[in-house]
């Protein structure tokens, strides 16, 4: 698909993001897609976000949306033991090593089924889903399984990555026929280009480690934009999702098309979500901060159209289909009902957001959705599941290869 530069620079942004979710908006009000919007139930709605807020952050301190929220489940500080290894580092190299850990830890956080779990041995506990996924990852990356080097084993090297097998990611993961996990291949796939595409990218990532989009960042100045660190991992690990549409050569990844906005090969039917590298900006974030340089105006990113905000719409009935035999079906991303159901709860996710922050008298500066999303609507979508299925499971079934959702 050929565009201009300007439109290519507009589908890599949080505004097209926004914009083409809206589209997909107006077309459900319309009755044009597979859903029904219940405004009825949007106070409701954001009433359950509030009362999760309130449960998990009683004095409103939320941290951003992020992996590292992850690294702590269940009251435990497991970060305490890498923070001891790099104290003596200076602060850069510390930021470097976190941006490592946590550029792998987010790229290999997609749904792992309900049949998975890790087990942490040291505190005899299974942790399942991403919270199992995240722990899984800090104990491969502090045994040095990303690093080719075993001199310095707190990093993520090109070498490292490249080198990695199928057994080692499985033994890491614990996986078993008896404890499956859900896109095992398209995760090493996943690592192994992430491997290549830091060998040739020098801008973005000197020395071939994902930890060394800091540098890149920190040469623009102590303070920077969230949406140009956004667009520094979408130019910077573009190359390593799974090919799907392409802009002048440059592969879109989180991004679909659908016929109610155009045919297939038309810009205009582009709609681009960018989940897991909104993720990945997010979870950059603190390190980049710890070490000296601001990154501002958070509020310009979006939610994120995965299955616990989506799923929180669909069980508090926010959003319901047309044709409820669907629910039953298996779903791919590329679906249509799929990228409606995501494009609607970025939409959503802003209303939720702006009376959240009404109701709480809080600004978007200081509250910005990435507190929304950490504090309450992710939460309240995992709550709502459990409340509507034992296993917890999202609504919707899904048919994913490990690199979406």
């Amino acid at each position: 698909m050929k565009a201009t530069q300007e439109e290519l620079n507009y589908i890599l942004s949080p505004k097209a993001i926004r914009d083409r979710s809206k589209q997909i908006f107006d077309l459900t009000l319309q009755g044009k897609t597979h859903f029904q919007y219940h405004e009825n139930e949007l106070t409701p709605v954001v009433d359950f976000v509030i009362e999760t807020i309130k449960k998990n952050y009683p004095d409103l301190n939320i941290p951003f949306h992020s992996r590292w929220g992850h690294f702590k489940v269940g009251g435990i500080d497991r970060l305490k033991t890498l923070n001891e290894k790099i104290a003596g580092l200076d602060k850069a190299e510390q930021a470097r090593i976190k941006l490592d850990l946590v550029v792998v830890s987010v790229l290999l956080d997609a749904g792992a089924g309900e049949k998975w779990s890790y087990f942490e041995s040291s505190v005899n506990q299974h942790f399942s889903r991403s919270e199992g996924l995240a722990v899984a990852s800090l104990y491969m990356f502090l045994n040095g399984d990303f690093s080719h080097d075993k001199n310095h084993p707190w990093q993520v090297t090109a070498l490292g990555l490249k080198n990695l097998t199928k057994e080692k990611l499985e033994a890491g993961f614990q996986v078993s026929s008896n404890n499956p996990l859900v896109g095992v291949d398209g995760r090493l796939g996943l690592l192994k280009t992430l491997g290549s595409t830091l060998e040739k990218n020098s801008t973005h990532f000197k020395n071939s480690r994902p930890g060394h989009i800091f540098d890149f960042m920190q040469a623009k100045g102590s303070v920077v934009e969230a949406v140009d660190l956004l667009r520094a991992v979408l130019d910077g690990l573009g190359p390593i999702w799974p090919g799907r549409i392409e802009l002048n050569g440059v592969n879109l990844g989180d991004v679909w098309s659908h016929s109610l906005l155009g045919s297939k090969d038309d810009f205009k039917a582009l709609v681009p979500f960018h989940k897991l590298s909104q993720w990945m900006t997010y979870s950059l974030i603190e390190p980049i901060e710890a070490a000296g340089v601001k990154v501002q105006n958070v509020h310009l990113m979006t939610g994120l159209p995965e299955y616990r905000n989506g799923g929180l719409l669909l069980d508090k009935n926010l959003l319901s289909l047309k044709d409820a035999t669907l629910m039953s079906k298996a779903h791919k991303p590329d679906s249509e009902l799929v990228v409606e159901w995501r494009a609607l709860t970025i939409v959503l996710l802003d209303k939720i957001g702006e009376m959240v922050r009404s109701k709480l008298n809080k600004t978007e500066a200081n509250f910005p959705l990435a507190k929304v999303l950490e504090g309450g609507t992710w939460w309240a979508g995992r709550i709502a599941a459990k409340e509507k299925r034992a296993d917890g499971t999202p609504p919707l079934k899904l048919d994913s290869d490990g690199t979406v959702f």
